[in-house]
């Protein structure tokens, strides 16, 4: 995947290396939402919140560095982006505190409500973020301006972003949030500190969605409430099921496929609700593993008997639940 993501830029065209770019940020965006459904089992509908914190400290820093003649040095630049995932890390803190103490829908709803009330406070505070009309005018650097420079800045970054996450899951507090996923009344007997480790999660996931926001600001040269709202999360929910909850890069092939998808709907008509709303039918119906869901069992069905399972990072989420 990472060698076809580099050979992105050589296609005829700036359309597709725009294109790529935001495949990259929704990736990172749902990879980290699958940190809180696919491996500690809990399902956020306001995750969108700690992306648009992230694009609006970013925003926010990177105004207040910009020049008279409204240009910004690359040092200035890149101290912007780093403003947004401890923001976003610090939202995720006092905002996983009250929902780490519930799970199940009730988990659920508390994030889509937070969402909303950040949602509302970004819309209304017009002296501070702008209001409705967002904060516009991110022009990155001249360097960073030119598509395919961008693009690889950002693919370098959703790659070191993405092998930190993969150290995550992969080391011992990954595997108590896969045994938290799985039973938590067990973890707890076992002496496991169920609401810390689940407010852990929630602040490392709420830190990746927050970088995912602060790449998208430069890039779509702006930023604005929108990127807060439910349908946001809603976004990252869609990548994940398309992609598949079970498999580490699933949220990555659910952003290929899902921006891909639009951006070719988009341009022959206006039913894009109607195509992503069958799509999703389809997975929930007869894909609920997604895409890779269906490739694993494929390869299982093709082992010899006796065969080894080689190392499933989280165990078939999206099958577990669908028995369920």
């Amino acid at each position: 995947m990472i060698v076809l993501f580099a050979l992105v830029p050589w296609l005829p065209g700036e359309f597709w290396t725009h294109v790529g770019t935001e495949i990259l940020i929704f990736g990172l965006f749902a990879m980290s939402f699958n940190l809180l459904y696919g491996y500690m089992g809990q399902i956020s509908f306001g995750h969108a919140a700690f992306f648009g914190i992230g694009a609006y400290a970013t925003a926010m820093l990177f105004t207040a560095l910009k020049t008279s003649a409204g240009d910004i040095g690359v040092a200035e630049f890149l101290l912007s982006l780093l403003a947004g995932p401890p923001v976003a890390a610090a939202a995720a803190l006092f905002i996983g505190f009250f929902c780490v103490r519930l799970t199940g829908i009730y988990f659920a709803m508390l994030t889509l409500a937070f969402g909303e009330m950040l949602f509302y406070i970004v819309f209304s505070w017009y002296s501070f973020t702008k209001g409705d009309d967002g904060i516009q005018g991110l022009l990155p650097p001249a360097f960073f301006q030119d598509s395919d420079n961008f693009y690889y800045f950002t693919l370098a970054i959703v790659i070191l972003a993405l092998f930190v996450m993969w150290r995550i899951t992969e080391s011992p507090f990954g595997l108590t949030l896969r045994t938290l996923r799985d039973n938590q009344r067990r973890a707890a007997f076992l002496g496991t500190n169920v609401k810390a480790h689940m407010l852990a999660n929630f602040v490392i996931a709420g830190t990746f969605a927050g970088l995912a926001g602060a790449l998208w600001g430069p890039f779509s040269r702006s930023v604005n409430p929108g990127l807060l709202g439910w349908g946001e999360s809603g976004i990252a929910v869609f990548m994940t099921l398309i992609g598949g909850a079970g498999a580490f890069i699933g949220p990555i092939v659910g952003s290929v496929i899902y921006t891909m998808l639009q951006a070719v709907v988009k341009m022959y008509t206006i039913y894009w609700p109607l195509t992503i709303g069958s799509v999703i039918l389809v997975i929930v119906l007869f894909a609920p593993g997604g895409i890779l869901g269906i490739v694993e069992r494929r390869l299982r069905a093709a082992r010899p008997e006796g065969g080894t399972n080689g190392g499933d990072p989280v165990a078939g989420a999206g099958e577990t639940e669908s028995r369920q």
